[in-house]
């Protein structure tokens, strides 16, 4: 019998929150039963399992930074749009620790294709539509910024630049600045 008012989505949500509350690594199928006070077995008609709850928290994850992300980007190019995509990254990982991490959750083929995570690329390839990089600079690119700003992101989260001056802000907008030189300055082959 299915519990009134309890559906995948609704799990999925639950669990983002849970995950910004305890950590993504804490949600599980149990924990979940816990909060809505019912056995874990009446969830298993919405999920599968531990594993397809936190597919399910990803995807909402890449959704809700993708929607974020095409917002601040709208009407901006090179480095205000460089910056816009970066902050948004960092601006969510504060917000929703829990669902950030689940946004690096490692997703099985069929939900990467299914998910947002080519709208991420897609923008990531717009901004850099504003500097001269050709296609296969492009993709080394893509990468360089995601390396950069999960890195810093994470860092930050974990407390990595509280010990120290200047304060984090400072840094971030000097790697925003050294990003845009490096990507107007890309090495020729």
């Amino acid at each position: 019998m299915v519990r009134a008012g309890l559906s995948a989505e609704r799990l999925a949500r639950a669990g983002a929150e849970l995950a910004d509350q305890v950590g993504f690594e804490q949600v599980t199928v149990s924990a979940l039963a816990r909060l809505f006070d019912v056995k874990v077995a009446s969830l298993y008609s919405h999920v599968r399992n531990s594993r397809d709850l936190k597919t399910r928290i990803a995807l909402l994850a890449l959704e809700e930074l993708a929607d974020r992300g095409a917002a601040a980007l709208a009407g901006r190019a090179g480095k205000d749009a460089l910056a816009a995509l970066g902050n948004v990254y960092r601006d969510y990982a504060r917000e929703h620790p829990g669902r950030y991490a689940a946004a690096q959750f490692p997703l099985d083929a069929e939900a990467a294709a299914a998910s947002a995570g080519g709208r991420h690329a897609a923008m990531t390839r717009a901004i850099l539509r504003g500097y001269d990089l050709g296609e296969r600079d492009r993709t080394h690119a893509v990468r360089l910024l995601g390396s950069v700003f999960h890195g810093y992101v994470s860092l930050e989260l974990s407390g990595g630049f509280s010990h120290s001056a200047p304060d984090s802000q400072e840094s971030w907008e000097r790697i925003l600045d050294a990003l845009d030189a490096t990507l107007r300055n890309w090495p020729a082959h």
